[in-house]
């Protein structure tokens, strides 16, 4: 058992009633809870805004004439543009401060939506220009809130307390989606990205509280970064990965569990339409209702996903991580994923795969989300705000784009079956583990060197 984990046995229960509290779902000491109650609200309205802006989205790309092919080369779209968007914060990030970084960069965000609101009641063509906006805020945004959160944190700290501020991004998505079912009805399509944009400013006054509590009560990140305090340094973003293995693991390992999931949902949508073609065919399900039949997958689909994922952060991920460490929970989402894929590929039948990506789903956007936060704690001021934006942006959309390319060589250069496309994520989630696996070893040892440091 590591250090940490032998210090949290060991240390005494909390006296305060939120920590009490906290503590039957993570190792929450006397003094943690209010800026852990904080951060978990900070990235719930971050997420909640997104999807309440995701139906916009679909509304906006999908209502023009051929909109899914349109949106498939959005996608690949996002990644040319993140291309100059990450290199272009990585400047701005050398020229700021911390807080003053974050201010800009969500105000910049927040604005944006007022004006995508005027353009689209004036009937103007914003699909497009939308979704690729869309889809650089819910990287870079979402990215720079766990960039701050890991400089708030010692790597002790995190690896006890980030399962519960990433429930705030689980229920936040839930939560979002929610509301933007029952308010679309009512205010209409536009009208959503004003309640986003009312939603993100109040994120953005949240983080300014939780800086200036920080800093009031002589956090040492906090400290250190005040509004005199010099930005972070002129290095590229992309050399700052290129030159360093264990941001180049990590890289490796997004792009990877990008690779398979994106490839997983073409064989989940695939084996759906299927499903549904044969019940008109066998006339078990009429022509007209065929799109309800997909719809209706869907939803309970993701229903079931986003259900399981909030369970397992917050009864689970806390208590993986503080029995088996970093390390070794960083390679459970490839372990389930090589079982579910190997699994698909011999029994390629709805149902399996249904269950296959609703383990691989739900793990990710739990306890995946969580680790992945965690590997940025023993890293440099610069790694987490310039390296996170790379891999977190970039790295993420080139992991959809070769999924892309594997579907495309796929279909019409191999023709290959269901059942082989589920054997080419095999192949690829072997590659993933190996790469979480020396990922660990190597968070290992820098947690280490980092604890053994000057205090």
């Amino acid at each position: 058992m590591s250090g940490a984990a032998s210090g949290a046995l060991t240390a005494p229960p909390p006296r305060g009633p939120l920590e009490r509290f906290l503590r039957i779902f993570a190792d929450v000491r006397d003094g943690e809870g209010p800026q852990l109650v904080l951060l978990a609200l900070n990235v719930f309205l971050i997420l909640t805004a997104y999807y309440v802006m995701k139906p916009v989205r679909e509304a906006l790309i999908l209502a023009q004439p051929g909109g899914a092919e349109i949106k498939s080369y959005a996608m690949a779209g996002q990644a040319l543009l993140l291309v100059a968007v990450v290199p272009a914060y990585g400047a701005l990030a050398a020229r700021l401060p911390r807080r003053r970084l974050i201010n800009v960069v969500t105000a910049f965000f927040v604005a944006c939506l007022p004006l995508f609101y005027l353009a689209a009641e004036l009937k103007l063509p914003v699909g497009v220009p939308f979704f690729l906006w869309i889809g650089i805020f819910s990287l870079m945004v979402i990215a720079q809130f766990w960039a701050y959160a890991n400089d708030l944190y010692t790597p002790e700290a995190g690896k006890r307390l980030f399962a519960l501020v990433a429930f705030g991004a689980s229920s936040g998505a839930v939560f979002g989606a929610f509301i933007s079912g029952r308010l679309i009805s009512v205010l209409g399509v536009h009208a959503m990205l004003l309640v986003a944009s009312a939603i993100l400013a109040a994120s953005l006054l949240l983080f300014n509280l939780i800086d200036l509590r920080a800093r009031a009560r002589g956090a040492p990140a906090a400290r250190s970064q005040d509004d005199t305090e010099a930005a972070l340094g002129d290095g590229n973003a992309f050399a700052l990965v290129l030159r360093n293995r264990y941001l180049l693991l990590i890289a490796a390992l997004i792009l990877l569990l990008n690779w398979v999931n994106a490839t997983g949902e073409y064989i989940l949508s695939s084996i759906v339409t299927r499903a549904a073609e044969a019940d008109v065919a066998a006339g078990r399900l009429a022509a007209e209702k065929e799109g309800a039949f997909i719809g209706a997958f869907y939803a309970e689909y993701f229903q079931v996903v986003n259900v399981a994922g909030m369970l397992l952060q917050l009864f689970v991920v806390s208590r993986i991580v503080k029995f088996i460490g970093v390390r070794y929970a960083v390679c459970i989402l490839p372990l389930v994923a090589l079982g579910s894929y190997a699994v698909a590929a011999i029994v390629p039948s709805l149902v399996i795969m249904r269950w296959v990506k609703t383990a691989e789903n739900s793990v990710d956007y739990s306890l995946q989300n969580t680790v992945a936060q965690m590997l940025y704690l023993p890293t440099t001021r610069e790694e987490k705000y310039k390296a996170k934006q790379v891999t977190d942006t970039f790295v993420v959309r080139i992991g959809d784009v070769l999924s892309s390319a594997t579907v495309f060589v796929g279909t019409s250069m191999l023709a290959l079956s269901v059942s082989q496309f589920a054997m080419v994520n095999v192949v690829l989630v072997v590659l993933w583990l190996v790469t979480a696996f020396l990922l660990g070893r190597e968070f290992d040892r820098r947690t280490a060197t980092s604890a053994a440091g000057p205090a």
